[in-house]
């Protein structure tokens, strides 16, 4: 087996580290060592976050690097999939492994599958059954030509049999995102943004909110995006919201002039409120944030994951999910988009003193790459 592991965007980074991992400590008694290489799109692309990201998660750096950059969908896809080609043509892998439903996720697995390489998805089968969704075609598409799936939660079985993915595919075996955050939440107590942010006061930490945004159908929609900023202010009267902005949301911020909006200081003084803006964070310092707060109040799937496993109550700012066991099991309460329904839900969360302890998915052990690797070494 000749293995070329796939990352395109920051998410996919807390997908592939525990795989890296997992593949190198595999090799180490191995009589068969899987050969690997680490390809980088640059699909998303900033040198201090992706430093910042690969110096956390202790990732290698990556052994060829795409250097795609941004464009449209249709531009950073077809981009990917030409320069990808040359890659497999002079590698020559027997298997190519994506992560997650970036647009480096379709792309490699095209290119892949027509050259007959084999396709390994991780994450498969999570459907929102919303096909506005970019993401969610990149899902479908990437699942129809992969010729191994590897699941986190009993929805994604379902979803692929329905779709006549046959059985003998389909692996359940966790959650790789959450492999990281078992592997690095101890050393994410050792971070000092709560301090540097004045919401640590010696061993307690204030009531604050985090928020993320980041997804089209909220930011670049200029009503839509004030309408949930509209909703996070009056939130924002109970308790500071840190919101960590994305290159991209930063930008649309200064274009649509909702800056008025925010509080651009570094840090949160007194009983300040409002939703302070503030820098991305790297990995460690974004999960020790994440770990204290009241609440969270995101558009990201993978953040719904995390704080199921943190026990944060999550509040989704999107009217679906393609992670139900967050719901079912964990921590999480889809609130759509609409202003009345966001501080409804956010604060009947604040207003409550009683915390639910959430259930622990199936396989969300921290060993989802370790079975991973064991499974691919089968097939060898």
């Amino acid at each position: 087996m000749k293995l070329l592991n796939i990352v395109g965007a920051r998410p996919n980074f807390m997908k592939i580290a525990p795989i890296i991992h997992a593949l190198n400590n595999y090799n180490r008694s191995a009589k068969r060592p899987i050969d690997h290489l680490l390809v980088h799109t640059g699909q998303h692309y900033d040198e201090k976050m992706s430093k910042l990201f690969f110096d956390d998660l202790n990732i290698p750096k990556p052994d060829i690097d795409l250097e795609v950059g941004s464009g449209s969908h249709a531009e950073q896809t077809a981009e990917i999939m030409k320069r990808f080609e040359k890659i497999c043509l002079n590698e020559c892998p027997t298997h190519i492994l994506v992560v997650g439903d970036v647009n480096s996720t379709i792309a490699c697995a095209l290119v892949a599958s027509k050259l007959g390489i084999k396709v390994i998805h991780v994450e498969a089968g999570l459907r929102s059954f919303d096909r506005t969704m970019p993401e969610e075609i990149n899902r479908i598409l990437t699942d129809a030509i992969s010729d191994i799936l590897f699941i986190t939660e009993d929805s994604a079985e379902k979803n692929l049999l329905r779709e006549g993915v046959p059985n003998e595919k389909i692996f359940f075996v966790g959650n790789v995102m959450i492999d990281t955050l078992l592997r690095h939440r101890e050393s994410a107590k050792s971070s000092l943004i709560l301090n540097q942010l004045g919401l640590k006061n010696g061993s307690y930490a204030s009531d604050y909110g985090v928020l993320t945004l980041h997804r089209p159908s909220n930011v670049d929609e200029k009503g839509n995006f004030e309408n949930i900023l509209y909703a996070l202010l009056e939130v924002s009267r109970k308790l500071p919201i840190i919101f960590p902005v994305h290159p991209r949301t930063r930008k649309k911020i200064e274009e649509f002039g909702f800056t008025k909006y925010l509080i651009q200081e570094p840090k949160v003084k007194g009983d300040k409120t409002g939703i302070c803006s503030i820098e991305p964070l790297g990995y460690l310092d974004f999960l020790s944030l994440m770990s204290e707060a009241r609440v969270v109040l995101t558009d990201s799937g993978g953040i719904q994951e995390e704080t199921t496993i943190l026990g944060v109550p999550c509040i989704t700012l999107r009217s679906n999910t393609e992670r139900p066991v967050t719901v079912t099991d964990g921590t999480n309460i889809v609130a759509g988009i609409e202003k009345e329904n966001i501080i409804k839900k956010s604060l009947s969360v604040l207003n409550s003193n009683k915390r639910d302890i959430p259930k622990t998915p199936p396989f969300w052990d921290g060993r989802a790459a370790e079975r991973i690797v064991g499974i691919l070494s089968s097939f060898e």
